[in-house]
């Protein structure tokens, strides 16, 4: 009887095992899942797009962790997540975690995206030149004041780099906590202009939906001399596409994983017309134009 039982038991455990092994899900193109980092600033597209690939791909599991962009960055360069959405490219300094490990880095970019300014739908002014907007980052005399999105954002490091400043002055520069706050804290109070991800400020946007009547969305004149200084323009998908809208910048995403899985299927599936087809939707600029089939009939 003892060794009937024992039988038994063993039985029992081969079976759980067999069926763990069974219900679990393969690592491909697409299933699986995928720990990515994506920068706070391009959030809402990153998860419109997973919304429809899930779609399609049920299986395929995402652990996002969506963040500003200082705050992502050791995660990535120290191991502990190899998948990145971000609006730039890596520096040279931040390649070389990768490179001295002989894992290769394929960056993909998948839309174009902008930077917007946005003001109080109650205030005069529609429209803003990039030289005034480097005169406040400089610290220099003027009676606008600027929010951004987050001190550790994408955005924040961004304007930096055009001002060529290390740090912003201690007046007419703040920051706010996340885009949500900068679009309240805009549609309440005359006295700033926002800056923020165009994607935030999209139609499609429910997160801050009740504040977007509110605001509106500036136009920009770029420095004399380069393209867009003939007018004000805003951040439109056309002006994205043509590039003419003064601040625009990419989105990558960008996989470190070494290996044909999850992280690659995705980053394909990016660039296809599917895809491109919710980056068109969303407002900002596609990768590339997708050709239009057109059928006639008699």
């Amino acid at each position: 009887m003892r060794n009937f039982l024992f039988i038994l038991c063993v039985l029992a455990l081969v079976s759980c095992k067999s069926k763990a092994k069974t219900d679990a899900v393969k690592e491909t193109r697409t299933s699986g899942t995928l720990k990515m980092l994506v920068d706070e600033s391009v959030g809402p597209i990153v998860q419109d797009q997973i919304d429809i690939f899930n779609l399609d791909y049920p299986q395929a599991k995402f652990q996002l962790t969506v963040k500003p962009e200082e705050k992502l960055l050791p995660a990535f360069l120290n191991d502990s997540v190899r998948v990145i959405v971000l609006p730039r490219l890596l520096t040279k300094a931040e390649e070389k975690y990768y490179n001295q490990r002989n894992i290769k880095i394929n960056t993909s970019r998948f839309a174009i995206d902008g930077i917007a300014l946005i003001t109080n739908q109650g205030n005069i002014d529609s429209t803003i030149t990039v030289k005034e907007v480097i005169d406040i980052l400089q610290g220099k005399k003027s009676d606008k004041k600027l929010v951004f999105d987050n001190a550790y954002s994408s955005t924040f490091q961004y304007f930096k780099e055009l001002a060529k400043i290390s740090q912003f002055p201690a007046t007419g520069v703040y920051s706010k906590n996340s885009s949500k706050e900068v679009i309240k804290l805009i549609a309440e109070d005359k006295n700033f202009i926002g800056i923020l991800g165009v994607n935030w400020i999209a139609d499609q946007n429910t997160e801050a939906s009740e504040y977007l009547s509110q605001v509106k969305v500036l136009g920009v004149k770029n420095l004399k001399g380069k393209v867009g200084d003939d007018q004000f323009y805003k951040p439109t998908q056309d002006n994205l596409i043509n590039g003419v809208y003064p601040f625009l910048r990419n989105i990558n995403i960008i996989d470190c994983e070494g290996r044909d899985g999850l992280g690659t299927g995705f980053a394909t599936w990016l660039r296809s017309q599917r895809g491109q087809l919710i980056v068109l939707k969303s407002g900002l600029g596609p990768h590339k134009l997708m050709p239009r089939e057109l059928h006639l009939t008699k």
